[in-house]
């Protein structure tokens, strides 16, 4: 049991690096204090050009996958399953990206890690809830409306994948997409309540472009 927990410990450190601040200040910038104010992709992109985003979420992609794909191996050592171990680490990376101890427990969103995590336990949701995002972003050009977007679509797909096609998810790993969602739902609650009021920060099409 004591490799499990190293496992889940290393994990959230893992998730908790803040790419976005770190890449920021590479930049010569807090981008806490610019754009949304928040430490991932977007606002990355927003504030430091599409280079930066493209890196940022890459990274914060890497670190749940390498949480769930390659720590979980050290949780399995530890007794736990495959599955277990792969939620145990992936969900511990995505707390340390949301919960990051490096900026007084205020980091991203999840989304971008959360999407690591799942390519690493169940890859093929993945790409539905990507499909998703695009449509959704294309339409409002809001990336908070494709990362709900994405999230929503995410149980929904896990579960109508194990019904009715020849795919097959544990238990565990559709609780984990309806938790998983209900916790991107819970980081965007600002997000959310700017969206009803009309105000929420979206990429504009430049006119002539």
């Amino acid at each position: 049991m004591i490799w499990a927990i190293v496992a889940g410990i290393a994990g959230f450190f893992l998730g908790s690096v803040p790419t976005a601040y770190i890449v920021g200040r590479l930049h010569g910038v807090d981008i806490r204090k610019h754009g949304s104010g928040n430490v991932g992709m977007t606002n990355a992109w927003r504030v430091l050009g599409w280079k930066a985003g493209v890196f940022v979420g890459i990274v914060d992609i890497a670190k749940g996958y390498l949480a769930s794909a390659w720590l979980s191996k050290l949780a399995v050592l530890g007794g736990l399953g495959p599955v277990y171990a792969g939620i145990l680490c992936g969900t511990a990376a995505i707390l340390g990206h949301v919960f990051t101890p490096w900026l007084g427990f205020r980091g991203g969103k999840g989304v971008a890690t959360a999407a690591g995590v799942l390519l690493g336990l169940m890859p093929l949701p993945v790409g539905i809830c990507v499909a998703a995002f695009a449509v959704a972003f294309l339409s409002a050009r809001t990336v908070s409306v494709g990362s709900l977007s994405a999230a929503a679509a995410l149980p929904v797909s896990v579960f109508l994948l194990d019904r009715f096609t020849g795919f097959t998810f544990a238990p565990p790993l559709l609780w984990l997409s309806v938790a998983l969602a209900l916790f991107i739902f819970w980081t965007h609650r600002a997000n959310i309540k700017r969206l009803l009021r009309g105000e929420e920060l979206s990429f504009k099409r430049r006119r002539g472009a």
